[in-house]
């Protein structure tokens, strides 16, 4: 585990914020929410931070927009949902002591793994929270394409990144 340095303590605090600030940005709305793009600031920060970043900025960033933006009855569910997801993806995608690799099975395995989490998760809780199966598939398409969007820029930013060498450049590493 890593030491609280001023440098740890202030990638994960900032890497809160940009999740919170992308899923309220822009938020479209799907059966029982919206889509947004903190999923794709989540996918990015757990490659390159590792799963305790992405569990800390996919939990407590996607449940702060939740309070922020009048979804209240959201917030338990998404610190849960984001948070196992925001992990997963760190746990599978990030390898300490590497560059940031895109175009790798790693990556894409990891990515989709948090977005079938995200997709599970949100579909467990709608169900349970309206008491019906049937209501918690309605959001599912929306999900669906949420996941795709949000893997689809995460690589484009993701490439972006890579080619400029982001991580010898920021020295993450140390």
């Amino acid at each position: 585990m890593k030491k609280n340095t001023a440098k740890n303590v202030t990638v994960n605090a900032l890497s809160i914020a940009l999740v919170c600030i992308a899923t309220m940005a822009i938020q479209i709305p799907i059966p029982l929410g919206y889509m947004h793009l903190g999923n794709t600031c989540i996918l990015l920060v757990a490659a390159l931070f590792g799963p305790v970043t992405g569990l800390l900025a996919g939990g407590i960033g996607s449940a702060l927009a939740d309070m922020l933006t009048g979804y209240a009855q959201w917030i338990i569910p998404t610190l849960i949902i984001k948070s196992i997801m925001g992990f997963a993806i760190g746990a599978i995608a990030y390898k300490k002591g590497n560059n940031l690799h895109m175009v790798s099975v790693r990556t894409f395995l990891g990515s989709v793994a948090g977005i079938v989490i995200m997709i599970f998760g949100y579909f467990a809780a709608g169900a349970i929270m309206n008491g019906s199966i049937y209501t918690g598939w309605t959001q599912v398409p929306g999900l669906t394409l949420e996941g795709v969007i949000g893997m689809v820029i995460f690589y484009a930013i993701g490439l972006v990144l890579e080619k400029a060498n982001v991580v010898k450049v920021l020295n993450l590493e140390n």
